[in-house]
C-alpha cells in the first residue's frame, strides 16, 4: 500500500502512481487516439462536412453522463466498502494475536520455554498462511517448523490456516488435560481461537463475493459506448482539438474503473492492496516479544 502525505499537493499530481495507471491503460488510450484521429480525418478532410451539415451535439452524452456517474459512483463506493471492509478484518487479526499472546503469556509459566516458543512460532504461522490463502496459496516456506514433521502435515492440506487453527487448539486442549491450564482460563482463551476462524471466514466472503456481474459487465458497456460516440459529439467543431478532448475523457473514465477493479480484492499486490506482509511482520515481531 502506498504511503503518502495527503498535503502534498504537487507530490500527488506528479507521484509515480499516475504514471502507473497511464502505463496500463496505454493500450486502449492508443486505439482511442487512433480511431479519433480516423474520425476527424474521414469528416472534416475526407468528407469535408461543416458544423451545419454535421451538427454534432453532446446533449446525448450529457444525459448519458449522468447515468455512468450514478454507476462509476456505486462501482467506486462498493469497490471502497470491500476495501475498508478487509482493513477491519486484518485489524482484528492484530488485536485478537495480541490477547491471544498476552493470555497465554500470564498463564503458560515462565520457565517453560518450549511451550512459550511453540506459541511464539505457531501464531504468526496462522496469520502468515491466512495472508497467503487470500493470495494464490499458502508459502511454506514462509512458515516456521515447529516439529520435524510440521511441515509434511500441511503439504497436503487445502485449507492450510484451518490446519493451523486445528493445531493450536489441540496444544490448548494438551495444555488444559496436563493441568498448565485451568477450565476458566481455557475458556477465556477460546474467544481468540474463535476469532480465527471467524476473521479468516469474513476475509474469504470478500475475496469470493465479487461485484456482481451484471453490474462490472454493464459499467464496462456503458464507459465503451460513451468514450467510442464521444468524437461524434463535437468533430466538427472541435475539429482535431477532438483529439485530446475524447483522450483526457477516456483517461479519467477508464482510471476509475481501473482503480476499483484494482481494490475490490484488498489480498493482493497490487499498489493499493492492503499491507498484509507487512501486517504479518509486526504481528511476528508482537507476538515473539510478549512470549519469548
Amino acid at each position: 500500500m502506498i504511503k503518502y502525505n495527503p498535503k502534498t499537493w504537487m507530490g500527488l499530481i506528479l507521484h509515480s502512481y499516475s504514471r502507473h495507471v497511464l502505463r496500463t491503460m496505454l493500450p486502449v488510450i492508443t486505439v482511442m487516439g487512433v480511431f479519433t484521429t480516423l474520425v476527424c480525418y474521414v469528416i472534416v478532410d475526407y468528407l469535408g462536412l461543416k458544423p451545419n451539415e454535421f451538427p454534432g451535439t453532446t446533449a446525448v452524452h450529457s444525459l448519458l453522463g449522468i447515468v455512468l456517474g450514478l454507476f462509476l459512483v456505486f462501482r467506486t463506493n462498493s469497490a471502497y466498502d470491500r476495501w475498508w471492509e478487509g482493513r477491519r478484518q486484518w485489524g482484528g487479526v492484530v488485536n485478537s494475536t495480541r490477547n491471544f499472546a498476552l493470555k497465554l503469556n500470564a498463564y503458560i509459566s515462565r520457565e517453560d520455554h518450549e511451550t512459550r516458543e511453540w506459541f511464539a512460532k505457531m501464531i504468526p504461522n496462522f496469520v502468515y498462511a491466512m495472508k497467503e490463502h487470500l493470495r494464490t496459496g499458502v508459502q511454506l516456506s514462509e512458515l516456521e517448523a515447529v516439529s520435524d514433521t510440521f511441515l509434511d502435515e500441511l503439504k497436503n492440506i487445502k485449507h492450510k490456516p484451518n490446519k493451523v487453527s486445528a493445531m493450536l487448539y489441540c496444544k490448548i486442549t494438551e495444555l488444559y488435560k496436563s493441568n498448565k491450564l485451568s477450565g476458566d482460563q481455557m475458556i477465556n482463551i477460546d474467544k481468540e481461537l474463535k476469532d480465527f476462524t471467524d476473521l479468516i471466514g469474513a476475509c474469504e466472503r470478500i475475496k469470493n463475493t465479487p461485484i456482481p456481474y451484471s453490474y462490472s459487465m454493464f459499467i464496462k458497456k456503458f464507459i465503451f459506448i460513451y468514450i467510442v460516440t464521444l468524437p461524434f459529439g463535437f468533430v466538427t467543431t472541435f475539429e482535431y482539438f477532438t483529439i485530446p478532448t475524447v483522450l483526457l475523457v477516456s483517461y479519467v473514465l477508464l482510471s476509475v474503473e481501473l482503480i476499483a477493479e484494482e481494490i475490490e480484492d484488498p489480498f493482493g499486490r497490487d499498489i493499493n492492496d492492503l499491507p498484509t506482509d507487512e501486517l504479518a511482520g509486526k504481528i511476528k515481531d508482537n507476538v515473539r516479544e510478549i512470549l519469548l
